[in-house]
Protein backbone atom coordinates (compact mmCIF):
# COMPACT_ATOMS: atom_id res chain seq x y z
CA UNK A 1 0.00 0.00 0.00
CA UNK A 2 1.28 3.10 -0.63
CA UNK A 3 1.83 6.31 1.86
CA UNK A 4 -0.65 8.68 -0.05
CA UNK A 5 -3.39 5.40 0.06
CA UNK A 6 -2.90 4.92 3.83
CA UNK A 7 -3.32 8.87 4.36
CA UNK A 8 -6.00 9.14 2.95
CA UNK A 9 -7.47 6.11 4.88
CA UNK A 10 -6.58 7.81 7.97
CA UNK A 11 -8.18 10.96 6.70
CA UNK A 12 -11.40 9.29 5.98
CA UNK A 13 -11.26 7.58 9.60
CA UNK A 14 -10.86 10.84 11.12
CA UNK A 15 -13.55 12.48 9.36
CA UNK A 16 -15.79 9.46 10.07
CA UNK A 17 -14.97 10.08 13.64
CA UNK A 18 -15.78 13.60 13.83
CA UNK A 19 -19.01 12.80 11.97
CA UNK A 20 -19.83 10.24 14.90
CA UNK A 21 -18.82 12.62 17.55
CA UNK A 22 -20.95 15.57 16.34
CA UNK A 23 -23.77 13.21 15.52
CA UNK A 24 -23.94 11.91 18.96
CA UNK A 25 -23.06 15.51 20.77
CA UNK A 26 -26.42 16.90 18.72
CA UNK A 27 -28.75 13.73 19.40
CA UNK A 28 -27.66 13.58 23.29
CA UNK A 29 -27.99 18.02 23.56
CA UNK A 30 -31.70 17.24 21.77
CA UNK A 31 -32.57 14.76 24.12
CA UNK A 32 -31.61 16.69 27.19
CA UNK A 33 -33.36 19.55 25.73
CA UNK A 34 -36.68 17.66 25.25
CA UNK A 35 -36.61 16.02 28.82
CA UNK A 36 -35.74 19.42 30.76
CA UNK A 37 -38.19 21.64 28.46
CA UNK A 38 -40.85 19.30 27.25
CA UNK A 39 -44.00 20.66 26.19
CA UNK A 40 -41.70 24.36 25.57
CA UNK A 41 -39.85 22.20 23.74
CA UNK A 42 -42.07 21.03 21.11
CA UNK A 43 -43.48 24.66 21.15
CA UNK A 44 -40.83 26.43 20.35
CA UNK A 45 -40.13 24.02 17.87
CA UNK A 46 -43.78 24.44 15.63
CA UNK A 47 -43.40 28.17 16.37
CA UNK A 48 -40.18 28.74 14.92
CA UNK A 49 -39.59 25.42 13.05
CA UNK A 50 -36.10 25.11 12.97
CA UNK A 51 -34.33 22.79 15.72
CA UNK A 52 -31.36 24.23 15.71
CA UNK A 53 -32.24 27.80 16.42
CA UNK A 54 -34.65 26.64 19.06
CA UNK A 55 -32.27 24.63 20.61
CA UNK A 56 -29.52 27.61 20.90
CA UNK A 57 -32.49 29.45 22.41
CA UNK A 58 -33.36 27.64 24.70
CA UNK A 59 -29.32 26.27 25.63
CA UNK A 60 -29.19 30.24 26.47
CA UNK A 61 -31.81 30.42 28.55
CA UNK A 62 -30.79 27.77 30.63
CA UNK A 63 -26.88 29.10 31.15
CA UNK A 64 -28.62 33.05 31.91
CA UNK A 65 -30.72 31.23 34.57
CA UNK A 66 -27.83 28.94 35.95
CA UNK A 67 -25.24 32.51 35.91
CA UNK A 68 -28.16 33.97 38.36
CA UNK A 69 -27.61 34.24 41.50
CA UNK A 70 -30.50 32.74 42.96
CA UNK A 71 -31.52 32.50 46.33
CA UNK A 72 -33.87 30.84 48.27
CA UNK A 73 -36.62 32.33 49.92
CA UNK A 74 -36.48 33.06 53.93
CA UNK A 75 -38.75 32.12 55.90
CA UNK A 76 -40.44 36.07 56.67
CA UNK A 77 -40.31 36.48 52.49
CA UNK A 78 -42.19 32.87 52.04
CA UNK A 79 -45.00 33.43 54.81
CA UNK A 80 -45.36 37.13 53.51
CA UNK A 81 -45.48 35.52 49.54
CA UNK A 82 -48.20 32.93 51.27
CA UNK A 83 -50.28 35.72 52.52
CA UNK A 84 -50.23 37.79 49.62
CA UNK A 85 -51.86 34.79 47.69
CA UNK A 86 -54.34 34.17 50.58
CA UNK A 87 -55.96 38.18 50.22
CA UNK A 88 -55.14 37.74 47.04
CA UNK A 89 -57.37 34.66 46.50
CA UNK A 90 -59.96 36.12 48.22
CA UNK A 91 -60.20 39.16 46.03
CA UNK A 92 -61.05 37.20 42.79
CA UNK A 93 -64.70 37.00 43.58
CA UNK A 94 -65.43 40.68 43.38
CA UNK A 95 -62.23 41.54 41.17
CA UNK A 96 -61.51 38.95 38.93
CA UNK A 97 -59.62 41.37 36.80
CA UNK A 98 -57.26 42.72 39.58
CA UNK A 99 -56.85 39.24 41.54
CA UNK A 100 -55.26 38.14 38.50
CA UNK A 101 -52.78 41.29 38.12
CA UNK A 102 -52.16 40.96 42.06
CA UNK A 103 -51.43 37.29 41.31
CA UNK A 104 -48.65 37.85 38.71
CA UNK A 105 -47.38 40.38 40.68
CA UNK A 106 -47.17 38.13 43.66
CA UNK A 107 -44.61 35.78 41.59
CA UNK A 108 -42.97 38.77 40.06
CA UNK A 109 -42.16 39.68 43.29
CA UNK A 110 -41.34 36.33 44.20
CA UNK A 111 -38.74 35.93 40.80
CA UNK A 112 -37.15 39.51 42.34
CA UNK A 113 -36.63 38.37 45.58
CA UNK A 114 -34.95 35.32 44.32
CA UNK A 115 -32.59 36.97 42.02
CA UNK A 116 -34.40 36.82 38.87
CA UNK A 117 -34.29 39.86 36.27
CA UNK A 118 -37.72 40.84 35.92
CA UNK A 119 -38.03 44.45 34.91
CA UNK A 120 -38.68 42.84 31.43
CA UNK A 121 -41.98 41.19 30.53
CA UNK A 122 -39.45 38.94 28.15
CA UNK A 123 -37.23 38.37 30.47
CA UNK A 124 -39.49 36.95 33.04
CA UNK A 125 -41.50 34.67 30.68
CA UNK A 126 -37.69 33.90 29.52
CA UNK A 127 -36.53 33.02 33.02
CA UNK A 128 -39.91 30.68 33.94
CA UNK A 129 -39.38 28.88 30.87
CA UNK A 130 -35.49 27.92 31.99
CA UNK A 131 -36.37 27.70 35.95
CA UNK A 132 -39.97 26.17 35.45
CA UNK A 133 -39.73 24.24 32.46
CA UNK A 134 -43.23 22.01 33.55
CA UNK A 135 -45.25 25.66 34.23
CA UNK A 136 -43.99 27.66 30.44
CA UNK A 137 -46.63 26.77 28.81
CA UNK A 138 -49.27 27.81 31.59
CA UNK A 139 -47.39 30.89 32.66
CA UNK A 140 -47.86 32.07 28.79
CA UNK A 141 -51.41 31.08 28.73
CA UNK A 142 -52.01 33.44 31.58
CA UNK A 143 -49.99 36.24 30.28
CA UNK A 144 -52.01 36.40 26.99
CA UNK A 145 -54.86 36.00 29.05
CA UNK A 146 -53.95 39.33 31.40
CA UNK A 147 -52.92 40.37 27.81
CA UNK A 148 -56.38 40.04 26.47
CA UNK A 149 -57.92 41.54 29.37
CA UNK A 150 -55.92 44.88 29.25
CA UNK A 151 -58.04 45.37 25.42
CA UNK A 152 -61.07 44.21 27.37
CA UNK A 153 -61.36 40.89 25.52
CA UNK A 154 -61.39 38.13 28.36
CA UNK A 155 -63.92 36.23 29.96
CA UNK A 156 -64.46 36.06 33.70
CA UNK A 157 -63.57 32.05 32.89
CA UNK A 158 -60.28 33.56 31.10
CA UNK A 159 -59.08 35.00 33.93
CA UNK A 160 -59.93 32.19 35.96
CA UNK A 161 -57.81 29.99 33.73
CA UNK A 162 -55.14 32.62 33.55
CA UNK A 163 -55.26 32.44 38.09
CA UNK A 164 -55.26 28.74 38.11
CA UNK A 165 -52.17 28.79 35.66
CA UNK A 166 -50.31 31.55 38.13
CA UNK A 167 -51.55 29.29 41.16
CA UNK A 168 -49.67 26.69 39.57
CA UNK A 169 -46.18 28.74 38.75
CA UNK A 170 -46.41 30.15 42.67
CA UNK A 171 -47.05 26.66 44.18
CA UNK A 172 -44.13 24.92 42.31
CA UNK A 173 -41.92 28.68 43.18
CA UNK A 174 -43.07 27.77 46.77
CA UNK A 175 -42.14 24.07 46.80
CA UNK A 176 -38.97 24.70 45.11
CA UNK A 177 -35.80 26.08 47.28
CA UNK A 178 -33.60 25.44 44.26
CA UNK A 179 -34.17 25.01 40.94
CA UNK A 180 -30.85 25.00 39.88
CA UNK A 181 -30.52 21.74 41.52
CA UNK A 182 -33.37 20.49 39.00
CA UNK A 183 -31.52 22.03 36.33
CA UNK A 184 -28.45 19.66 36.47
Amino acid sequence: MQSWQMVAIGVAIIVIAAGLAWWTYERNRTKHLRERFGLEYDRRIADLGNRRQVESELLRSEARVQKLKIQPLNASDRARFIEEWRLCQARFVDDPTGAVHDADRIVTDIMRTRGYAVDNPVDRVTDVCAAYPNQASAYREANEIVNRQERNDASTEDLRNAFVNIRSLFDEMLESHDELKRAS
